[in-house]
C-alpha cells in the first residue's frame, strides 16, 4: 500500500486533485477518504519524518486486523480509485482518475478455420503484466501483446459459426 500511495502522491496533477475533492469541517479523516488522503499527501509534502496510514486505512473501513493483511497492490488500487471517482463526482476534479488513467486497447479475434473477425475497444485503468521470464519491461509488454491461440478449454464460440 505506501508504494501505491507514494506512486499516487508523486503524481502532480492527481495530488493537486486530491488537494480540490471538497471536504467539509464536519469531516474526521478516519471517516473520509477525500480528508484522509489530503492530510496524508500533506503530511508527505511537509513532515521530515515517516507518515503513517492509519487514518486512511480507518476511512476505508478497514479495522487494525485489516491493515496488517497483505493486500493485492492491483485491487487496492482499483477500489480506491473507484471510491476516489464516485467521491470526485460533480466536483471541479471530476473524471481526474479517467482522465490520468484510462487507457483503450484493441482485442482482435480471428478465426483459422471460417471467415469470422471481432475487434473490440476495451478501456482499462491497469495492466497486469507478466515480467515472470521477461528482461526487461519491454518483453512483459511484448508478452502482452503477443498473438495467442484459442484452443481446447479456451476456444472461442464465434458468432453463427460456432
Amino acid at each position: 500500500m505506501n508504494s501505491l500511495l507514494q506512486t499516487l502522491y508523486h503524481i502532480p496533477y492527481f495530488r493537486k486533485a486530491v488537494y480540490h475533492m471538497p471536504t467539509t469541517e464536519n469531516d474526521m479523516p478516519s471517516g473520509s477518504i477525500p480528508l484522509a488522503l489530503q492530510s496524508l499527501f500533506y503530511k508527505l509534502q511537509y513532515s521530515d519524518t515517516s507518515v503513517a496510514t492509519k487514518e486512511l486505512t480507518k476511512s476505508f473501513g478497514w479495522d487494525t486486523y485489516d491493515s496488517f493483511m497483505q493486500h493485492d497492490v492491483q485491487e487496492l488500487n482499483r477500489v480506491l480509485s473507484e471510491k476516489l471517482e464516485d467521491k470526485m463526482k460533480g466536483t471541479v476534479v471530476e473524471g481526474t482518475i479517467q482522465q490520468l488513467f484510462e487507457g483503450h486497447h484493441m482485442n482482435y479475434i480471428e478465426c483459422i478455420n471460417v471467415d469470422y473477425k471481432s475487434t473490440r475497444k476495451e478501456s482499462f485503468y491497469d495492466l497486469q503484466l507478466d515480467v515472470k521470464g521477461c528482461r526487461d519491461v519491454y518483453a512483459s509488454f511484448d508478452k502482452y501483446v503477443e498473438v495467442e491461440s484459442l484452443e481446447g478449454d479456451n476456444k472461442y464460440h464465434a458468432e453463427q459459426h460456432g
